[in-house]
């Protein structure tokens, strides 16, 4: 990513799932710290994609922000309940790439940080510091600094565009929607059981 460059590389830890992410279409960074997502990381056996709090670093963005260039047969997704996010990872390697709304009218893609190709420093140079807004810190596995952020502050970053998007008739399409709205992949939905035994870890 050169001088005012915005692009990025999205990449899964094996290289088949490659991709570009416009992060000039990021609205915030955040780091979420709910027991799903925790529940997803393991569910992936990847629970080193956490950190050691127990939080994913998410960057909220606009859908269009986001293109699969390599591997898209790969792309796989998953729910915790019928109604849950859509949770999105590599088949390949089962690593984290995205949460959407089940509802394509919703624009707005959190794209899992762990999935970009950034040098050290870059991500906290393009959207700031990974720590600015947290959320769902009392679902930490240990003490979690409060974020410089107020909630409402943070919410509208994230949501304000999106719902914005929605005003205006904008929806969801590639990489995790088609042309009719529909998720590319049916989710696979775990069980009320496997649900909770994924978030007590």
């Amino acid at each position: 990513m050169g001088s005012g460059d915005m692009r990025m590389e999205l990449r899964c830890r094996c290289g088949q799932v490659r991709g570009e992410v416009d992060l000039a279409r990021a609205h915030a960074r955040a780091i979420c710290y709910c027991r799903d997502c925790q529940a997803f990381a393991r569910f992936l056996g990847q629970v080193d994609a956490l950190d050691p709090e127990g939080g994913t670093g998410i960057v909220a963005m606009a859908p269009d922000g986001v293109r699969i260039t390599a591997g898209d047969a790969q792309v796989a997704c998953m729910s915790l309940s019928p109604r849950g996010l859509l949770r999105w990872y590599a088949a390949c390697c089962r690593t984290p790439l995205a949460n959407t709304s089940r509802d394509a009218k919703l624009y707005y893609t959190g794209l899992v940080a762990g999935c970009l190709d950034a040098a050290p420093g870059q991500l906290d140079a393009a959207l700031g510091p990974a720590d600015r807004l947290v959320a769902n810190t009392s679902s930490g596995t240990s003490p979690v600094k409060a974020g410089r952020l107020r909630l409402l502050l943070g919410g509208l970053r994230i949501f304000g565009p999106a719902i914005l998007a929605r005003i205006r008739g904008r929806r969801a399409g590639a990489p995790f929607f088609d042309a009719q709205g529909r998720p590319v992949r049916e989710p696979e939905v775990v069980s009320r059981e496997q649900r909770s035994a994924l978030q007590r870890g």
